[in-house]
Parts: structure tokens; sequence; C-alpha cells
């Protein structure tokens, strides 16, 4: 017994140290009965394989190996990617090696590093990286095969695994062993699926939220817009089980609704004012397609025909101007207009952004990599990458007249008050030319009159002498100045793409991505891994092409529409990088859910309304958002949502809350952009910047509205993450930093907010500070404020009122500038510009 111990202790220890040993016998057991006090478990399961005798069958590659390699491995060391040089997809290749040498020796285990790779030491293993290591019987398997001569069948090729998101939608059964409790009441399959996670990882779930937290939540995330305190009270106060739904509905019906959701899809489509670049001169007529974009979203346009009106509005039959308008997607790219530019050279940069702003907003791809070489991570060539340009290769740019009824009738408004001013001075101006000329004229007039006897030259001969007379110059000028305030007629061009038909450009492989470099002609066509394109004519064209992004047997499209749905709905998407669903991107925390989505989207005919609004109606996005519900939590980063997510509200809409609970907001929809005040420091770093200040209620109209130029974006915007416009945007960033806390409480407009709600607050309250504090609160957090927070706030109430009053400053005045300062001290609070 003792030497069986001896002999396998012996044999571990070699296998364990294969590097040569020369001490005693005790020496060398000595040393390896220390070990197992370190010893991982997986090591030693692997001295319990060795000591324990076996009788397994010989090793087989395909039913044995190749799994492993296919699952393990060759995601990263495949012929395309070829992690370290190395491929594991044949035989040839595999036993090449990569750049650390041979990967496998057949027969000689300790020469084939391969095995030292996926090793454990401590836990860890070098291989696979980023992933848990291989079992102990996986890296026996590999032992034993390279041991026995590493067999491998000539000409066999190991398939790569399929990517996740390649693989058809399935239809998942709505798991319905699960029961509602009335913590989470399973409402619909959403939370059927939600909590079947819950169930699997034994997580707790968090209390549904309460009632004026869920008026607030559903607010900002369908409308970007604060509830008022008489929306938010009756809420509270209907307690039927259709007030819920009934306050749905009506937020999804508000048009409001497609400004919110709208801005959300401007930044995917990359949408700015300016050109970009050096020049970055004005796009004038830019919104003309944000107006499009905001009502589609109320008009709930079909997602599928939303999408094909962008791409290819213009190959419709009979297209009609909207359709044409829409096509303004992809000429939201940048432009350089300055002298002497490789006009050829922008106009593939061009082209390039828009292929892959189409891989990352409809298929979750990252086709941007491809365009110098093969894809390392996915399965896109460098051929698939200009097959796809292709189909942007002959859309040439172009303007659509697009002039707006409500631009007429402002033309016609402003025509009304200029034209009185105008016929009076033309009758004054032709009055004085007409009058009764002097004697001394009058004889000059006859002598031309008899030589010439035509009244008209008479005419021009008497208003000729009349312009020497006293008085006319001055009234000219005057008819003159008015002259050029006349208002213009609206002549608005909104950009499109139109298909050349003639000198049709042909598509060339820019070899390593060099537009001047031609390689193998290509035609047009979609990837190889997806599937194949339908074609109308003999001719492929955009049309085709975004009508393939909704074939049913693309995986693809429905997948990457609904997780984006979801991410603006809970933070963050079941798939956490919405522009990669690739070998690279985050795995979905959900899978089946995120397939019933999807199969759900296409059955109610790409309603983005009712996929919103099945979702909101869940239990699931009904949870608190508070992290302490459940004590004691496994799941810290809520990856299987057993609560809501609590984040900051978007760049617009930290400027909109303001201007919402103050009363100043002007909610006109659409129309052109505005400029609201810049200090003159900003506007002085641009080259010719002009920026002619809005006047009226017009500055206070939403942030998504607010003029961006490229080269000199509104700082607020900034401040608060909203992205620069120069490439396609799937999701912004939310940071924290001292600048965000030091806008809010210097920034002209956020003190100009706090002190129009002084004004309101006073004028409803009659002068009662309590009635003026709970007002504030209700405007402002849809709640009234705690005991304990309006004994700090009247404290610093009476505080700063006398100091107000001790300084000289009159009664009426020291209120106005108290309440004022309470206002901004709630409007600073996190809980304003937080969504919970």
């Amino acid at each position: 017994m003792v030497n069986n111990i001896y002999s396998a202790s012996l044999d571990l220890d070699l296998k364990l140290n294969p590097q040569p040993y020369t001490g005693t016998l005790n020496q060398r057991l000595r040393k390896l009965f220390t070990f197992p006090l370190k010893m991982t478990a997986t090591a030693l399961l692997v001295f319990m394989t060795w000591t324990t005798p076996t009788h397994a069958a010989p090793v087989n590659f395909s039913r044995d190996v190749a799994p492993i390699l296919q699952k393990r491995c060759l995601s990263c060391h495949n012929s395309r990617k070829r992690g370290g040089e190395l491929s594991l997809q044949s035989r040839e290749s595999t036993f090449k090696g990569g750049e650390s040498g041979v990967a496998v020796v057949p027969g000689d285990v300790d020469s084939s590093y391969l095995l030292d790779l996926v090793t454990p030491s401590d836990g860890m293993a070098e291989m696979p990286k980023s992933e848990p290591p291989l079992d102990p019987a996986e890296i026996e398997i590999l032992r034993s095969w390279i041991e026995s001569g590493a067999a491998w069948p000539e000409n066999s090729e190991l398939e790569v695994p399929v990517l996740w998101s390649l693989n058809p939608i399935q239809n998942p059964v709505v798991p319905n062993e699960v029961a509602s409790s009335p913590r989470f009441p399973i409402r619909n399959p959403i939370d059927a699926f939600v909590a079947a996670r819950h169930r699997e990882a034994d997580v707790k779930v968090a209390p549904q939220a309460n009632r004026r937290t869920l008026v607030r939540r559903l607010s900002l995330d369908l409308l970007g817009l604060p509830p008022s305190p008489e929306v938010v009270e009756a809420f509270v106060a209907d307690t039927s089980p259709e007030a819920y739904e009934q306050l749905v509905n009506e937020l999804l019906a508000s048009p409001h609704f497609g400004e919110h959701w709208g801005r959300h899809w401007l930044d995917l489509a990359r949408y700015a004012d300016s050109e970009g670049y050096l020049g970055d001169s004005e796009r004038p007529h830019a919104w003309v397609y944000r107006e499009w974009v905001i009502d589609a979203f109320n008009e709930d346009l079909p997602f599928d025909q939303f999408t094909i009106q962008q791409l290819a509005g213009d190959l419709l039959d009979n297209p009609t101007l909207n359709q044409k308008i829409a096509t303004g997607f992809h000429r939201n790219t940048l432009r350089n207009t300055e002298a002497g530019v490789d006009l050829e050279l922008y106009r593939t940069q061009e082209i390039v952004d828009r292929v892959n702003t189409t891989g990352m907003v409809w298929l979750g791809l990252t086709l941007g990599c491809a365009e110098c070489h093969d894809h390392k991570n996915d399965p896109i060539s460098q051929k698939e990458f200009y097959q796809l340009y292709a189909f942007f290769n002959n859309a040439d740019d172009v303007g659509v007249s697009a002039t707006k009824p409500w631009e007429t009738a402002e033309y016609d408004q402003a025509m009304h008050a200029w034209k009185p001013e105008w016929e009076q001075l033309r009758e004054e101006l032709n009055q004085f030319e007409t009058e009764e000329l002097t004697a001394e004229q009058q004889t000059e007039i006859s002598k031309l009159f008899d030589t010439y006897r035509k009244s008209a030259d008479l005419d021009k001969i008497t208003k000729y002498y009349k312009t020497e007379e006293a008085g006319w110059k001055e009234m000219k000028t005057r008819l003159v100045a008015r002259l050029g305030k006349k208002p213009a007629r609206p002549a608005t061009k909104a950009r499109a793409f139109a298909e050349r038909t003639k000198d049709r450009r042909e598509t060339f492989v820019h070899i390593r991505g060099i537009y001047n470099r031609p390689g193998d002609k290509v035609s047009f066509d979609t990837p190889e891994v997806l599937p194949p394109l339908q074609t109308r004519g003999a001719t492929p064209d955009r049309r085709d092409l975004a009508k393939w992004l909704f074939d049913e047997q693309n995986p693809l499209t429905a997948r990457v529409a609904v997780n984006r749905i979801w991410q603006q709905l809970f933070g963050q998407g079941i798939v956490a990088s919405p522009n990669d669903f690739g070998n690279k991107g985050a795995a979905p925390t959900h899978p089946l859910l995120l397939d019933w989505l999807a199969t759900e989207y296409r059955h109610v005919d790409w309603s983005r309304k009712e996929m919103i609004r099945r979702i909101v109606l869940s239990s699931t996005y009904r949870l608190s958002s508070s992290p302490n519900s459940v004590p004691e939590q496994n799941d810290i980063s809520n990856q299987l949502l057993w609560r809501q997510n609590s984040y900051r509200v978007s760049a617009e809409s930290v400027r909109d809350l303001h201007l919402t609970a103050s009363g100043l907001l002007d909610r006109t929809i659409g129309r052109r952009g505005i400029r609201p005040p810049l200090p003159a420091f900003v506007t002085a770093v641009g080259r010719s910047v002009k920026w002619p200040v809005s006047q009226g209620t017009e500055r206070y109209r939403r942030g998504m509205y607010i003029f961006f130029k490229r080269t000199v974006p509104y700082p607020m915007l900034m401040t608060f993450d909203a992205p620069d416009a120069t490439l396609s945007c799937s999701r912004r960033e939310r940071s924290n930093t001292p600048l965000q806390a030091l806008t809010l409480l210097n920034g002209p407009v956020f003190y100009e907010c706090a002190q129009a709600l002084g004004r309101e607050v006073i004028a409803e309250s009659a002068g009662n500070p309590l009635a003026a504090m709970s007002s504030i609160f209700m405007r402002c957090l849809g709640r009234p404020p705690a005991e304990r927070e309006l004994n700090y706030l009247m404290a610093a109430y009476h505080d700063l009122l006398q100091m107000n009053i001790e300084k000289g400053t009159s009664v009426q005045e020291s209120e106005l500038m108290t309440i004022t300062a309470m206002a901004r001290i709630v409007m600073n609070l996190d809980e304003f510009v937080t969504r919970d």
C-alpha cells in the first residue's frame, strides 16, 4: 500500500514538476507532502485522477478533443484571428504553432506548450483568456491525446463556433413554473423570464416602487420631462387597477414622446447643425431631418418602415417628400468644406462612416474593423466591407425643397406686419416725385417734351428732376432701409440622397484602407454569415439592403433594436454593449428574454410604442431602485434585475427639468434650432463663430433644439456627457464630476430658473413660506418635503431673510431673494436630476 502511494506520489511530483529533480527519495516526498497544503481543488482532483486506477477508452479526436478546441479555443485561435499567431483550426496550423513556438508536439507532452497554457496554477490558467480554466478532465483528454501521438484526421478542419448573436432567433417558451409574489407579481412574460433567473441564482427581489416614484420614472423615461404636481397627485389618489396603464397610454400619446425618444435616435444618427472639421460651416436646414424623426416617433412609424425610409426613401415607388427627407440620416456625416481639400478622400470617408454606422445601428457589428483588413474578432472580411460600401457609392447628396406650412404661415404673418409701413413710404415718395415742378423745371421739361412725344420718358425726366429736391434723399434712404427688412420667402432645402443613374462609380477594395490604392473589384452583397440578399431587380440597391435587414432569417436587427429599447428603460441593455454583438461584445444577461422580445417586436409589426408599453407594464420595470432594499444581496451589479436602476438624466433633460419646474419651458415642438445665451469667450474660441441669441420665450425651448455646432458645442450639454456628434453614439457615458455641480450652481440659465420658480411659488402661496417650500418640492421632486427637510429649509429661510433685510433690502425683494435661494438648494439636490 505504502509502495503504491510512494509510486503515485512520485508520478504526481514528476507531472506537476516536469523539470529534472535529483534529490533523495525522502527529500522528494517531503517536498510533495507539503504541497497539498497549497493545493487547489483543481490540482487535488488531478491528483485523485492520477492516483486512481482507470481503464478509460483511447482518446478519439472527433469525439473528445475537437469539442474542447471548438468550445474553449477557436474563438481566438482560428485561421482568421490567430491570437498569438496561433490557429488551432487545422492539423497543419496546430502543429506549426505560433509566436511562442510549437503548440503541440505529437507524443511529447513536455514540449507541447499548449498544456502549459491551459493548466491552472493557483486556480488560474493563462488560457482561455479572461474565462474559467478548463476542467481537469478536459486537460487530461488533451494530455492523453498528445501523449498518444496527437492523431488528427487528414483534411479535417474544425469549424469556428457560431457567435451567439448569429444563431437564429428562437421563440422561447415562457417559463410557467415561477409563481407570483406580492413583491414580484408575474404580470407578463417579461416577469416570468426575469423571475426564472432570480430563482436559478437564488436572488431576492426588491419591492415594487411607490406610486410617486413610478409616475416620475414613467414621465422621465417616456417624455424626458417631470410630471406636474397635479398629475402626480391624481395618480397617487387613483388606486384603481387601470390607473397605471392609463397613465402609460397618456404618456405614449403625448407629442413630447417623439422629442425624447427622437433624441435617442439622433445620437445614433450623429445629428448636428454644422459640417464639422476646421471650417465647420452651418447646416441651416438640418433641423428638417430632426423634425421628421420627432414626427415618426409620435406617429409610431413601424421600425422596419422607419429604417427603409432612412436608408432608401428616395428609391421607393413615387417617394413622398417625407420619405426623401428621411434619407437625411446618412447626410449627417461630417463634411470637409475647406478650400483645397481632396474631395474624393473625404467622399470615401463619408461612405466608410455610412457603412460603419449602418452596421452598428442595425446589426450591432463593428464593421469598421474590416475597412483595412479582415475583421480580427468577428466573421466579416474586408471584401464584405466593400461589398456593403458599394450600396452607398452611387448615392449622391442633393437638396430637396422642403418648406414647411408653418414657415409659409410665418412668412405671410411677417409680410402682413411689414407691408403697411413700406406702402406708406412708397406713397409718400410717389407724391413727392409727382408734385408740381418749379417754373424753371417746367421750362426745361417742356423743351425736352417737345423733343421726345413719349409720356413714359416724360415721367422719367420728371422723377429725375425731383431727385434734386431737398428731402428726396432722406425719403429714399428710409424706403431702402425698410426694403432691407423685407421678410425672406422661405426656401428650405432638406439634405437627401439621390441614386446616380449616369457615370456610375465602380467599387474596389481599398488596399489597407487607402482610398487611392484599389484592389479587387467588388459588387453589392452582404456578409456571408448572415442570410443572403434578396433583390428586386438585376442590380441590388439600398432598398434591397434595407429590406434585407428585416429578413425573417436575419437574427441581428430585431435583437439589436429591442436591446436599445430596454437600455433606455433600464439604463443598461440586456446586452451591455449595444453597438457590439460580436465576440468582443458583452454576452446577454437574459438570452431567452432577449429572443422573446425580438420575436414579439416582429409580432407587433415593429411598433415601438407597443414594445415600450409591454416593458413598462411589467413588474420588472416597476421595481424599486434602492440598492439597500434587499440586505446582503449578492448581485450588487444588478445584472439579474432584482431592482431597477437609478441614474442621472440626459444632458438635455437636466436643462428641461429646470425649465419645466420653473414654468419657463416653451413647449413648441420641432422647427429650427435655438441659441441660448453664451459667454463671449466661448464663441471666441471658434473661427468666425456667430451666435445670435434667440429672443423671447424661444430661448426656453427644450435642450434637443439647441443649435449644435460641432467645433463649439453648447458647453452645458458637453458637461453632462452629450455626444460630440462626430460618430454614431449608441450609449452615452454617465460621468460624475465637480464641474457638473458647479454648472448647476452657477450657470445663468439655472439661476434664472430658480428665480422664476421663486416668483411662481411666492405668488401661489400668498407669502406663506411653508406653502412655498412644499410647492418647490412638488414641482421639482414630485413629493412633499419630509419633516426633517422642512425644518432645515425653514431655518435657512429665516436666517437668509433676516440677513437680506439687515442689508437694507426691501422686505418684498428679500423674500424673493430668499425663496430663490431655497429653490436653488432643492434644484441642486442629486434627486432632482436623477431618475429612480
